[in-house]
């Protein structure tokens, strides 16, 4: 009887980047987390496999952080992803590599991520989808916060105004400052009610303002995408 193949996992190539005479070093995204390998001979076959949006199945071998990629194969049709779709798939990615900490398991993170993938190539609106994937992010890691309380447990109200304490979470304030938010744009985005004035725009200085203090003081290369003509 022929041995069975080593059981490989689902898995997304983030990132890929030349490593020694005909190799490459790739990031991917699998249930298990972030890992990294050497996938060799990536002039080959395997090399056409290894680029963003496609869904693969990869055996990965090594028990040290660094693994190496036994095999690779199609697990489904790629997603086909332009424009400014394609700049927030690459923003995806590169969130993922800069804040998912290696071999961390997070399988709905993962899914989430395929699903995200899957509504940008059928072009639905972008924001509510980056929105959604960077506070899906940030709760899976732990840094999540309530939308519907402040840090004291109080009700959000309509009329009041908060600031993001990224360490605790929202705080009512009563004397105008910069990068404050509405409270009904706040509960607005806790029912991910984006038709809600202003809610979409607020999500998205809320996510940069609880997002930069875990990216460091390294911006994100995607974001530069969106703003050439």
């Amino acid at each position: 009887m022929s041995a069975q193949p080593p059981p490989g996992q689902p898995a997304y190539v983030l990132h890929s980047r030349a490593y020694r005479e005909n190799s490459a070093l790739v990031d991917f995204i699998t249930p298990q987390g972030r890992l990294r390998a050497v996938l060799r001979n990536a002039r080959g076959k395997a090399g056409t496999l290894a680029r963003p949006f496609v869904p693969l199945e990869v055996e990965f071998r090594g028990r040290s952080e660094l693994k190496n990629v036994g095999r690779m194969e199609s697990a489904g049709v790629a997603v086909w992803l332009s424009g400014d779709a394609l700049f927030s798939g690459l923003y995806l990615n590169e969130l993922l590599i800069r804040l998912l900490p290696a071999e961390d398991p997070h399988p709905a993170l993962f899914e989430h991520y395929a699903l995200t993938l899957l509504a940008l190539a059928e072009g639905r609106p972008l924001e509510p989808l980056l929105r959604s994937f960077e506070w899906r992010l940030l709760d899976d890691l732990g840094y999540g916060f309530a939308l519907n309380v402040d840090i004291h447990g109080e009700p959000l109200a309509a009329d009041g105004m908060y600031r993001l304490q990224v360490d605790a979470g929202l705080e009512r304030v009563y004397l105008l400052q910069p990068g404050l938010f509405q409270g009904r744009e706040l509960l607005a985005m806790a029912e991910a009610d984006w038709s809600a004035v202003g809610a979409l725009s607020a999500a998205k200085r809320l996510m940069r303002q609880a997002l930069a203090v875990h990216l460091g003081g390294k911006p994100l290369v995607s974001r530069e995408l969106f703003r050439k003509p």
